[in-house]
């Protein structure tokens, strides 16, 4: 059994978009949707493809770091405020499993590195769209609408 929707969005998703400065109800569906349909809202956090909510591999994880967050000091030390002291510089990609904000925080970062627009928060296909090309190019858009009737619908309210 995952995270409660709602939980999930009111305690981890809202406060880290918040703290990164980029909440809109928009970012807060996609990642929603997209840690449903990765992950069922954490009910299944360790794939060989990726950790976490949102299975993010040690590949993209570190690509991100190299390629997008090296480019700004003063978000790339934001995002690093999110993990562990200790545990982040023994393990950094453990800390996509069990710290969910700085996982959310890395989902988001992924996003932002597409420069993608996003779609409203009530356009589910726009928002699939999106979760397929960031998470999982092979996924289908019928993925990320069955996760999100199974595991959202009846439980999230948007802020």
């Amino acid at each position: 059994m995952g995270i409660a929707a709602n939980e999930l969005c009111q305690h981890v998703i809202r406060p880290t978009l918040l703290y990164l400065g980029c909440h809109s109800p928009s970012a807060e569906a996609l990642l929603l949707g997209s840690a449903a349909s990765q992950s069922a809202l954490g009910s299944a956090l360790g794939d060989p493809h990726g950790h976490g909510l949102y299975h993010i591999s040690e590949l993209r994880h570190r690509q991100l770091w190299d390629q997008h967050l090296a480019r700004d000091p003063d978000l790339a030390s934001l995002v690093r405020g999110l993990a562990s002291q200790h545990a982040f510089l023994a393990a950094p990609h453990l800390e996509l499993a069990v710290n969910l904000r700085y996982a959310t925080a890395i989902a988001w970062m992924l996003i932002e590195a597409e420069h993608t627009t996003l779609p409203a928060a009530d356009d589910l296909h726009g928002l699939a769209r999106v979760w397929r090309r960031v998470f999982h190019p092979q996924g289908r858009l019928r993925d990320f609408l069955q996760a999100w009737q199974h595991c959202v619908v009846g439980q999230y309210r948007a802020a």
